[in-house]
């Protein structure tokens, strides 16, 4: 529990930039989990519904103490992000329109694109050298940047299925 809180109270952006952090304590620090368990739970959290940071919160903690653990872990990252949403929904109604928020939450964007890029080149050097998953990882990393740029109406949901097909 106490190590999911404090992921949970340290990680800004939503799941994504939480990778990282479960990566860096529960495969590194705790060893719970393994590298590719959590590159596994990744792709299954990204495919399945509700946060991907919960899903995999919940994964190490039913690896670790079956259901119950995986309730408490689910506990521990959920807890910190709800207070926080239910406190500023009691106190404060024009809550974005300070400038001292306005302006940590400008900062707090480039920690979380530096997040999410640190737990994406992770993943990289983690997968297999073979040339068809890189091809493939590569494909859609650009097809999705031409989505994007040019704002063309493809769903992400279409391209996952292609690159599933592909494999």
């Amino acid at each position: 529990f106490l190590s999911m809180l404090k992921i949970g109270c340290f990680a800004f952006g939503g799941g994504y930039a939480m990778i990282s952090m479960i990566e860096h304590h529960c495969v590194e620090q705790k060893k719970w989990i393994t590298h590719d368990e959590i590159m596994n739970i990744t792709v299954i959290a990204e495919s399945t519904p509700g946060p991907i940071a919960i899903n995999c919160a919940t994964f190490v903690g039913y690896k670790q103490a079956g259901f119950v653990g995986s309730l408490i872990a689910t506990l521990g990252i959920v807890l910190p992000s709800f207070a926080v949403i239910y406190l500023i929904s009691m106190f404060l109604d024009n809550f974005l329109e300070l400038t001292v928020i306005a302006n940590a939450f400008k900062g707090i964007k480039i920690a979380v694109g530096v997040l999410i890029l640190d737990a994406a080149v992770t993943m990289i050097k983690k997968m297999p050298k073979k040339k068809l998953p890189k091809g493939i990882m590569l494909s859609a990393f650009t097809a999705m940047l031409l989505i994007n740029i040019f704002s063309w109406d493809f769903s992400s949901i279409s391209l996952m299925l292609i690159a599933a097909a592909v494999s």
